[in-house]
């Protein structure tokens, strides 16, 4: 689960590390992470997240009181592959997956 201690860099190398020296498959939260060299990452795309932020600054700077304004929950999902791990841990990614992800890492 995606929190403040697995997120840090030290941290989230080392799973991935000990993830791959034990040939485990692993699912990470984060786009950075599918990028450091793990599997998978399917989570909140982040960036879409700030830039929804935006508005509610907006609304907030003209006086709309934060209690008031409504809970918003992402809408944005990615999904990152990373192959060169797939090809280290010897799986077989079928191609319908490839094609879901918004991402494959070469």
């Amino acid at each position: 689960m995606p929190d403040i201690f697995t997120a840090r860099p030290p941290v989230y190398k080392q799973i991935i590390s000990l993830a791959t020296r034990y040939r485990i498959p692993a699912v990470y939260p984060y786009r950075f992470m599918a990028a450091a060299g793990g599997l998978l990452s399917y989570g909140t795309d982040n960036s879409d997240l700030y830039r929804r932020a935006a508005s509610y600054v907006d609304r907030i700077l003209k006086g709309a009181k934060p209690a008031e304004l409504p809970v918003q929950l992402p809408t944005k999902f990615e999904f990152v592959l990373n192959m060169r791990t797939a090809q280290a841990l010897d799986l077989d990614i079928p191609l319908k997956l490839r094609v879901f992800a918004d991402e494959v890492i070469e």
